[in-house]
């Protein structure tokens, strides 16, 4: 037995809209929607952030294991990704 299939207003948790809601809706004006999409042109919704300092180089490095979990466990202490604490300690030891 199939059932009622679902809609977008389901998983919303809204009621459906009806004619008088058309009824209330207005038309955007033309410099709403230029508006509107010189917003949306400022939005990064995927890929990864924009880098705000120096650019980084990709590098290949062996370490020993036991150095990798230590950075791997500080680095979660302090809520960072392992790759960001491990170029923040050769920074403050270079700088």
């Amino acid at each position: 037995m199939k059932g009622k299939a679902k809609t977008v207003e389901d998983d919303l948790g809204m009621p459906p809209l009806t004619a008088a809601d058309f009824k209330r809706a207005r038309r955007i004006t033309p410099a709403e929607h230029a508006g509107f999409h010189k917003a949306v042109q400022t939005f990064r919704t995927r890929g990864r952030p924009k880098k705000i300092f120096g650019k980084y180089l990709p590098v290949t490095i062996r370490i020993h294991p036991y150095v990798l979990e230590w950075a791997k466990t500080e680095a979660k202490k302090r809520g960072l990704g392992y790759q960001t604490f491990i170029n923040q300690t050769l920074l403050a030891h270079t700088v």
